[in-house]
């Protein structure tokens, strides 16, 4: 029986991913820091799920919880790092600068880091981290939230070439998506939205292939590829 964790499965993509793992056949471990909304999913999936209060803002906490839950599934293939937090931030207020920082790089790396040394041990396994096309380059109107998803993607790629210079079967994946429609998009008259279905289906796509890398949707690999050419002098006018 295949088993994974879903650390922020209490809503958006996290939720949807579940149901769709639980769907597959996946023993499912269900973290957020919301917990009535992830006794409430567990009750509503096909398979056996666990059930575990993870805090990213609370980092030793979230440690402790997150090798727990590990050990209550006795043992996990997948590890999907869905949580995260962003705020559109023109005035610079470091409340929300904090926040996101402390969620997105501090807590982010610690769970990353109780998975991915629990599959070196093992000698094998998969590691999913969702980053951000904001990830690309930096942005005056969330500074903190662009930073923190390039170091999310740093972070990962660290971790792949960990893996790779060990000669482990341990995959890690990046997943860089665009507009979702969930809490996390913000502003207006956002273009290429996708749906909630449509960005799970995809990173479970991209799970199941074991890619290193994979836009969602797949157009936004031209929006990336656009915004890291544009010269300063013009990519700073927007």
């Amino acid at each position: 029986m295949k088993k994974a964790i879903v650390v922020g499965a209490s809503s958006g993509i996290g939720e949807e991913l579940s149901r769709i793992l639980s769907e597959s056949g996946y023993v499912l471990g269900l973290a957020a820091r919301r917990v009535e909304l992830l006794n409430k999913l567990s009750a509503d999936l096909p398979n056996k799920s666990f059930v575990k209060q993870i805090d990213l803002t609370s980092p030793d906490t979230a440690m402790r919880n997150m090798s727990d839950l590990i050990d209550d599934l006795d043992g996990v293939d997948l590890v999907v790092i869905v949580s995260g937090t962003g705020e559109v931030n023109p005035q610079l207020q470091w409340s929300l600068e904090h926040i996101c920082i402390a969620t997105n790089v501090v807590g982010f790396a610690a769970i990353a880091n109780v998975a991915m040394n629990y599959f070196l041990e093992k000698k094998s396994g998969h590691l999913v981290g969702i980053s951000s096309i904001a990830a690309v380059r930096g942005a005056r109107y969330a500074p903190a939230y662009n930073a923190s998803k390039s170091f999310v993607s740093n972070y990962l790629e660290g971790l792949r070439q960990k893996a790779k210079n060990a000669k482990y079967a341990i995959t890690v994946t990046e997943i860089m998506p665009g507009y979702v429609n969930s809490d996390m998009a913000k502003g207006q008259k956002l273009f290429w939205m996708a749906s909630i279905n449509k960005a799970a289906t995809q990173i479970y796509r991209a799970i199941k292939n074991k890619k290193s890398h994979a836009y969602v949707t797949k157009r936004w690999r031209l929006i990336a590829w656009l915004i890291k050419v544009l010269p300063a002098g013009i990519y700073n006018r927007f």
